[in-house]
């Protein structure tokens, strides 16, 4: 499976390098970037949720 889930989210976080034979195209890359962001918030957010549950 060369192009799973979890392979792609590797690439976002920048933990696995992109495939050279990939398109490099502007549109793809923004694309890319606002998806790498929505990751980071979802994190970002799954954290605070944590420590406010086991805060109390």
């Amino acid at each position: 499976m060369k192009n799973g889930v979890w392979n792609q989210i590797l690439t976002y976080f920048y933990i696995r390098k992109r495939d050279p034979s990939d398109p490099k195209n502007i549109s793809i890359s923004m694309m890319h970037g606002m998806n790498r962001i929505s990751l980071f918030m979802f994190l970002i957010a799954i954290i605070v949720m944590l420590v406010r549950l086991f805060k109390h």
